[in-house]
């Protein structure tokens, strides 16, 4: 017999602390020649920082591959903490929290389409108090916009909205993407319905929350 579903909470604040770990917004070493930095503040719908919001990352290595090597959370088998990742291999993970201010930085590479004609993107998933679920949105960075309007599921979007999934290119190697969970300029979130028709993998739907 089936079970219904409990309802929904609200989780946290506890992120910044509880899940968080050290390096984890350094998909790449200080000092890569191809490291880029993005980085950005998370804004509720008053316009106020969020202080406590968790980002995670996913995203292709340069070549497309999404495999993604071990070792994000790798722990030092003597003393258990987590050492993170090695500095050789890249993981295409990230978990970034956000500062007093709402404020996040991750050290990357640029993303590679992980299929033939693929827009390449970072997905996004963000975590906040007051939210009953995590909202997925994607980054992409300025020079992919005339690519990602011809997106199929993108396309309808007007180009105000549009412009809230395209990181702002800021100085050589370095982008600002800003999070605005609601009001004006509020960002783009995807919803990845599931049902008898939509098997797993199956496009998002923008603006759903």
């Amino acid at each position: 017999m089936p079970l219904p579903p409990t309802p929904s909470q609200t989780v946290g604040p506890f992120y910044g602390y509880a899940l968080s770990f050290a390096g984890g917004g350094d998909l790449v070493p200080a000092g890569h020649p191809e490291a880029l930095t993005l980085h950005g503040y998370v804004f509720d719908g008053a316009g106020e920082p969020v202080p406590d919001a968790l980002l995670e990352f996913w995203q292709a290595d340069p070549a497309g591959a999404t495999a993604g090597a071990p070792g994000s959370l790798r722990h030092d088998p003597a003393t258990g903490q987590v050492v993170g990742r090695d500095t050789v291999r890249f993981t295409g993970f990230a978990r970034v929290p956000a500062d007093a201010d709402g404020h996040w930085t991750l050290r990357t590479l640029a993303p590679g389409p992980h299929r033939p004609a693929a827009v390449p993107y970072l997905a996004l998933l963000l975590f906040a108090r007051g939210l009953l679920h995590h909202l997925h949105t994607r980054v992409h960075l300025p020079e992919h916009a005339e690519a990602l309007a011809a997106e199929p599921e993108f396309a309808a979007l007007p180009p105000e909205r549009l412009n809230t999934l395209l990181a702002v290119r800021e100085a050589e190697r370095r982008y600002r993407f800003d999070l605005r969970l609601q009001g004006e300029k509020e960002t783009v979130f995807c919803d990845f319905p599931l049902g008898p028709h939509q098997p797993p993998g199956a496009a998002p739907v923008p603006g759903a929350r």
